[in-house]
């Protein structure tokens, strides 16, 4: 099949564009333009410099987005098959931040949708590979969080109505209601002021309600969150396998590109021939 001096025009362009996209300085370029997005948008906090250079901010975050705009063009480009870029939940993540960008950019100075231009600072998320990999294992972490969640709803009720059954005469601001020991036991589970604020009004007047706090923080604290890593220590532990097996496809995708610019080549040197 003769190939066309113009299909072997685009595939060098497409091969120059993968060259770029998966060298390691243009994502570190990505990563130093998302920091410099960031605190522009920090120093637009100050109104005494904002108001000075409002022109000057309006044209960098225009300049950043349209960086991020061909960054994400040649990323479409350089993924093969093409339909595998729409694969990726990162890459609808970073297209909608971008689409949204331009969507508003012509109103820069309403201060809701100067708001929105900060969401563009989460893309450091989907471009450094290990706050993807974490953020991927806490995304698998929900359906596990359900039955969690569920045992720790039935230990704090119980805990629940025993605290307001033992303790709404001695201290009712704390264990008045369910409602009020349901809210209680949240700010001990989280240890905040815990003993000095809840725990040693009640047992001053209870010497022996110190066993209900201290089983409570043990069964809470200790073997429920302790569930939480476990579940985010191991889906922590796919995310990175899954990871590899993208980077596995990824150098794969470009050896059959490669095999295929070749072949192009040797193709044409055939039928000059």
């Amino acid at each position: 099949m003769e190939i066309s001096n113009t299909e072997l025009s685009e595939n060098k362009l497409i091969r120059s564009i993968q060259r770029i996209v998966f060298h390691r300085a243009f994502t570190s370029t990505v990563i130093g333009l998302i920091i410099i997005n960031a605190i522009l948008v920090g120093i637009e906090t100050y109104p005494d410099i904002y108001q000075d250079y409002k022109e000057w901010f309006f044209l960098a975050d225009y300049a950043l987005l349209w960086f991020f705009t061909i960054e994400i063009a040649m990323r479409f480009i350089a993924t093969k098959p093409t339909k595998n870029f729409f694969k990726s939940s990162w890459n609808w993540f970073d297209f909608l931040i971008i689409a949204a960008g331009h969507l508003f950019v012509g109103a820069h100075f309403i201060t809701v949708l100067r708001i929105l231009r900060v969401l563009r600072v989460l893309r450091a998320i989907s471009v450094i590979p290990s706050l993807r990999r974490l953020v991927d294992a806490l995304l698998m972490t929900i359906p596990a969080l359900g039955n969690i969640m569920i045992l720790m709803s039935i230990i704090f009720y119980i805990f629940g109505v025993m605290g307001t059954m033992l303790f709404a005469g001695v201290a009712p601001e704390y264990f008045g209601n369910l409602q009020l020991s349901l809210l209680t036991l949240f700010q001990v589970v989280t240890l905040e002021s815990w003993a000095s604020g809840v725990m040693r009004p009640i047992f001053a007047e209870l010497a022996w309600s110190w066993i209900y706090f201290v089983v409570f923080i043990l069964v809470g604290t200790f073997i429920v969150f302790n569930l939480f890593i476990g579940v985010i220590v191991n889906n922590v532990e796919k995310a990175n396998e899954a990871e590899k097996e993208e980077e596995t496809n990824t150098e794969l995708q470009e050896l059959k590109a490669e095999i295929s610019e070749m072949k192009a080549m040797l193709q044409k040197l055939t039928d000059n021939k």
